[in-house]
């Protein structure tokens, strides 16, 4: 998220990047011809292919199927499922993944389109390879994906997308490797944490009288794997964003972190235990409107072998003097007066992960009333709050 002076800076630099780019190119074409570099272009995306098939003929024939759910789709309170069967053929080395019986598109934003589907299955078959092997689209020339169009996973206009880029990505992930445990579970590990819970958080800098906006996701526990355990406070799979540091973080923002640390015990139990997840508690210093978009409150990450579950996320919005509790939908902003905090809590389960009671869910306070597009309106000067982002684990392996 960005206000008007950053985003100008942000397309500035990436019309610079794609200007320096193109210099490169031209000064390969200038060194090797035209001819050569689009040979060589050729062999690197022959020899991604060549290292997927190498894998695939190393798989069990036959299909192997899964499934998982969404909690909802910030509307309504309905579960939403994401299906697959993976269908190994080792002797063409190819895969067909087909994503039947997956829900239908959703009135919420977490429609994916096709894209992101792809993107999933292209992550998986990455997974098999080395650290070295080169992510080019010749990893997918053995895939054949099917998916329902006006699907979850396959949605149409005027479909809201923007959690399916974030969220249900994640759950694909989760449900592809799902099956994918079943034909060499010696490979695959356990859930992780399973959503980004995006945070933003938008308002007036008191001290220059500027709008500010700020977007992070946050980690949580990666799922236990074969032989080891998961790791703690980490981003897995379909994220790639870095922690930003809390210096930086309280220099550019009306901000104050007053907590951030491994939850301990959050992970799922098992033989190998699921990574921990985080606390991550933020002092508003202005008012401002809070947002958050994340999953796995209801539904927590899986575990393998017989392991048990992670806790789920948790996210309650509450005031700081005792507030009184009540259901927040999943995609929910609020008004926040300052001198207000945000707790941040996330996990992931284990092979062999157990279930953790102890859920408070996501609550608000009696001095905010909750508006029927999903706004808390709140004046200012009010008791101060707390906002529980996102509590995330991963599950035991």
């Amino acid at each position: 998220m960005r206000t008007a002076n950053e985003r100008e800076g942000d397309l500035e630099s990436q019309i610079g990047a794609c200007r320096v780019g193109e210099q490169r190119v031209l000064q390969l074409i200038d060194k090797y011809g035209e001819s050569k570099l689009q040979a060589l272009i050729e062999e690197l995306l022959d020899y991604s292919e060549r290292l997927v098939r190498a894998e695939l003929r190393t798989m069990p024939a036959g299909s192997f199927s899964a499934e998982d759910w969404l909690d909802d789709d910030g509307v309504t309170d309905d579960v939403r499922r994401i299906a697959v069967r993976l269908r190994f053929d080792p002797y063409s080395a190819s895969v067909d993944v087909d994503f039947a019986g997956s829900s239908v598109q959703v009135a919420g934003s977490v429609n994916a389109v096709r894209a992101i589907t792809l993107s999933a299955c292209f992550y998986m078959l990455r997974c098999l390879l080395g650290e070295d092997a080169p992510a080019t689209a010749g990893i997918l020339r053995p895939l054949t994906l099917h998916t329902s169009v006006g699907s979850i996973v396959d949605a149409l206009p005027p479909a809201a997308v923007a959690g399916g880029n974030v969220e249900t990505s994640q759950r694909m992930v989760d449900v592809l490797l799902r099956a994918l445990s079943q034909a060499v579970p010696a490979r695959v590990p356990a859930a992780s944490a399973g959503t980004m819970s995006n945070l933003t958080i938008g308002g007036i800098d008191p001290r220059t009288g500027e709008p500010f906006t700020y977007y992070e996701t946050a980690a949580g526990g990666m799922g236990a794997r074969p032989g080891i355990d998961g790791v703690s406070g980490v981003q897995t799979h379909m994220t790639n964003s870095l922690n930003t540091p809390i210096e930086a973080l309280e220099y550019a923002y009306p901000f104050r972190v007053r907590r951030y640390a491994y939850r301990d015990g959050s992970g799922g139990a098992g033989q190998f235990r699921g990574g921990d997840g985080l606390v991550r508690e933020v002092e508003l210093l202005a008012d401002a409107q809070v947002t958050l978009l994340a999953d796995r409150r209801k539904l927590r990450p899986y575990g393998l072998q017989a392991a048990w579950k992670a806790r789920p996320v948790a996210h309650p919005f509450t005031r700081q003097a005792a507030p009184k509790r009540r259901s927040y939908p999943e995609n929910a902003a609020v008004a926040c007066p300052k001198e207000t905090y945000c707790k941040s809590k996330l996990r992931a389960v284990a092979v062999g992960a157990r279930p953790d009671p102890d859920f408070t869910g996501c609550v608000r306070t009696e001095n905010s009333k909750l508006s029927p597009a999903g706004t808390a309106d709140s004046s200012p000067g009010r008791q101060s709050w707390v906002v529980c982002a996102v509590e995330k684990s991963r599950r035991d392996g």
